[in-house]
């Protein structure tokens, strides 16, 4: 578990150190960017972190388990279109951290509202705990890159 919090931790420094670094090369203050991504004074906002957990009814394997994750998929891509969701992933599950979400909600309710809606969630398969997280806005810029980075 301390791994996790560990990579967890470290990815989101560096990911809301970014605006710091930046700073230092003397990037130009884009107005219109920060506004549209809810950037705050500092190039930053809130976010809520989601740690999914290995649930108290596994499916076994089969078509109704690879249906669930095709559901779980299909959700994850539906909230990333909406920009609700910004960043989803897995962890090894080796110590029963599946994945993980960050969602650009106001607030932990929110959020949970927005995972009810997935399948690994609505089966017991996986639970969800919930953080309030501060981090560069930039996250809101995810998506898209990725989109231009993975293949068709």
């Amino acid at each position: 578990m301390l791994r996790h919090t560990f990579v967890t931790a470290s990815f989101l420094l560096a990911a809301s150190a970014a605006p710091l670094s930046q700073a230092a090369d003397a990037q130009v203050f884009d107005e219109a960017l920060a506004k549209s991504l809810g950037a705050d004074q500092r190039g930053m906002r809130s976010y809520v972190y989601v740690l999914l957990k290995t649930g108290p009814k596994q499916m076994p394997a089969g078509p109704e388990r690879d249906a669930m994750f095709k559901g779980h998929f299909e959700n994850i891509g539906r909230l990333a279109k909406e920009k609700k969701l910004v960043v989803a992933g897995p962890y090894d599950g080796v110590d029963g951290w599946r994945g993980m979400f960050i969602f650009a909600v106001p607030d932990i309710e929110e959020a949970k509202k927005l995972v009810a809606t997935d399948p690994v969630i609505i089966n017991g398969e996986m639970v969800a705990e919930y953080h309030k997280l501060y981090g560069t806005a930039a996250l809101m810029m995810i998506n898209e890159i990725h989109g231009k980075l993975s293949k068709p």
